[in-house]
């Protein structure tokens, strides 16, 4: 396949990338900065502002699809509204590119816990990533109405971030509205077989214009 990939430098975007490279298909490397990125015979580096609306569609004019790991980053004072026009930039730049597929990684706190409280609704979710996963779910409900484009939306388990122990199992399970969780109430994935869900979805297809989840 020929995926574009924003946000190719992040936590979860370089293991999405050298995932799908391993699999052997090409990847447009896209981000503001992409020349710590290795070479590869099966890759292309575009350095870009996502709200360059026209230099993105251009960018990924001819996928097969775009997979967006975007993120402003947590400790960002403004990511908020950072991610929210980042977003709803980059779903604009699909469109216009003529390309029909955009997987969208979203977070974990538009999950449900219950049949009504969702992840981010529990009293003990940390205020400091509230922001960033307040507008992620927004954005969730932003995407919901989106007609053009067969859009999936990918929430990871609730454990799955930067400081955690990372290995790869090539397993994992999933759900869609809920979170899932182990038979010891975890709910948790590295990133390593986050990358694995991503391009199996790339893959497959099998959550066009659904939001889902995975963990082990």
């Amino acid at each position: 396949m020929k995926i574009a990939l924003i946000g190719a430098t992040g936590f979860v975007g370089s293991h999405i990338l050298s995932e799908a490279l391993n699999r052997g298909h090409e990847v447009t490397a896209i981000a503001r900065k992409t020349n710590k990125i290795t070479e590869h015979e099966l890759l292309k580096k575009v350095d870009i502002d996502v709200k360059s609306t026209d230099d993105l569609a251009e960018a990924v004019k001819g996928n097969d699809l775009v997979i967006s790991a975007f993120n402003p980053g947590w400790s960002n004072p403004n990511i908020y509204n950072e991610y929210l026009e980042g977003a709803q930039a980059i779903q604009q730049a699909v469109k216009e590119s003529g390309v029909k597929r955009l997987i969208v990684v979203g977070g974990a706190g538009s999950l449900f816990l219950n049949e009504r409280t969702r992840v981010i609704d529990d009293p003990n979710f940390p205020e400091e990533i509230k922001p960033g996963a307040t507008a992620a779910s927004e954005y969730l409900e932003i995407i919901k109405r989106e007609e053009d484009l067969d859009w999936t939306f990918f929430s990871p388990a609730i454990g799955m971030a930067p400081g955690k122990p990372h290995e790869r199992r090539n397993t994992y399970r999933k759900g869609l509205e809920k979170a899932v969780f182990d038979e010891e109430g975890k709910s948790e994935l590295s990133v390593q077989d986050m990358a694995v869900v991503l391009v199996d979805e790339a893959e497959n297809a099998k959550h066009i214009n659904q939001r889902f989840t995975a963990a082990y």
